[in-house]
């Protein structure tokens, strides 16, 4: 039996560790990569080009930033949480986890 897209169990912010803040950071900045527009609004809120974002895309701090690009936008939230899905919870529970986001890593 099919069940169906509404009702399918999606994953919530629960027990994030680092790793997954980060894989789900990179999920957000290839998102954010594949549209144009919302690359070139992000590289200017970062104040950075493409080949700084290359060389720091495994950086924990900017991963952080990636997502508190993301998280500035509510839309983007929801269209990114819709198109990977996932709970739209799920990016500030990352961000928690990433350096400058204020949670202790346990």
């Amino acid at each position: 039996m099919l069940i169906p897209k509404t009702t399918r169990a999606r994953p919530g912010p629960r027990g994030m560790d680092v790793a997954e803040a980060e894989a789900l950071a990179l999920r957000a900045l290839a998102w954010i990569a594949a549209d144009d527009d919302r690359l070139l609004r992000f590289l200017a809120l970062a104040g950075t080009g493409l080949d700084e974002v290359r060389a720091r895309a495994t950086d924990p701090a900017f991963l952080g930033g990636v997502l508190d690009c993301l998280l500035g936008d509510e839309r983007w939230v929801l269209d990114f949480a819709a198109e990977a899905g996932i709970d739209p919870a799920l990016p500030a529970a990352a961000r928690r986890r990433l350096p400058g986001g204020g949670e202790v890593e346990s």
